[in-house]
């Protein structure tokens, strides 16, 4: 069977989709073979960024690894179910985008997962998702998103299905180490022993993220369209992807990029 990614943070603009079409042709470029699909069925980031990427590739000649993605039928009872059974017959990975709200998707999503990535800004605002916090700093118990988490892994569990690998991502870091960065880090520290999650550096602020997205490439797609003089930021920015998909510890995958 498919291993099971799901991409979820219940606040909005904490980078899913860029960590969602990043890791899914990631494992795509490595030779897996990666479904995907776009829970969001408003916006569409997800989605449209692999449609820019499908038109791109065919506009410029060129063969760019890329997931397949998969369509939800709202005329369906189920449509999750049914998208996932059209892609699982012939996919390593199935990678699943939600959105930035709370939807029956995207609950059902959560309990599918093998893998679950959860990315957020490495804020208090963010944090509060997790976790309410007293006004001192002491965490007093899990919020609504880890809420959900745990409704989906007791899911799991009567399913007979295996555990949920839960990594959150710290995104958007600071380069300097700040006072607020340091107390964020130590309070998910701390969250992470309580409820059971990993904690990993995700993407730092990087404007190349909002101009690779019209033409739905990545970083690893640079030196495909010739841009062989990379920028440091560039090439720590690929660094920054290469310890993530380490980080995922994902079954078959050894990082080859």
């Amino acid at each position: 069977m498919a291993h099971i990614i799901v991409v979820g943070n219940e606040k909005g603009g904490s980078g899913k989709s860029t960590t969602s079409m990043h890791v899914a042709t990631a494992l795509a470029r490595m030779g897996h073979r990666v479904g995907a699909l776009d829970l969001d069925v408003r916006q569409r980031s997800f989605g449209r960024y692999l449609e820019n990427r499908a038109h791109f590739a065919a506009r410029e000649g060129l063969e760019l690894p890329m997931p397949r993605l998969g369509v939800l039928d709202p005329e369906q009872a189920d449509p999750l179910s049914q998208a996932m059974a059209e892609l699982e017959p012939d996919c390593d990975f199935i990678l699943l985008d939600c959105p930035g709200s709370h939807t029956r998707l995207s609950q059902m999503a959560h309990s599918l997962a093998d893998t679950l990535i959860t990315p957020m800004n490495d804020s208090f605002i963010d944090f509060d998702l997790l976790a309410r916090m007293s006004p001192d700093g002491k965490i007093l118990g899990p919020s609504i998103y880890a809420e959900m988490v745990w409704g989906a892994r007791q899911l799991r569990g009567e399913a007979g299905a295996g555990p949920i690998d839960w990594l959150v991502l710290r995104n958007r870091l600071g380069t300097q180490a700040m006072h607020n960065k340091r107390k964020v880090g130590s309070a998910l520290t701390t969250l992470s022993k309580r409820i059971g999650f990993r904690v990993a550096p995700g993407f730092s602020e990087r404007v190349i993220f909002r101009e690779l997205f019209p033409r739905g490439l990545t970083l690893l797609d640079l030196r495909d369209i010739g841009t062989e003089q990379l920028s440091m930021s560039n090439i720590a920015a690929r660094q920054e992807l290469r310890e993530l998909v380490a980080e995922l510890n994902l079954p078959g995958v050894t990082v080859s990029f």
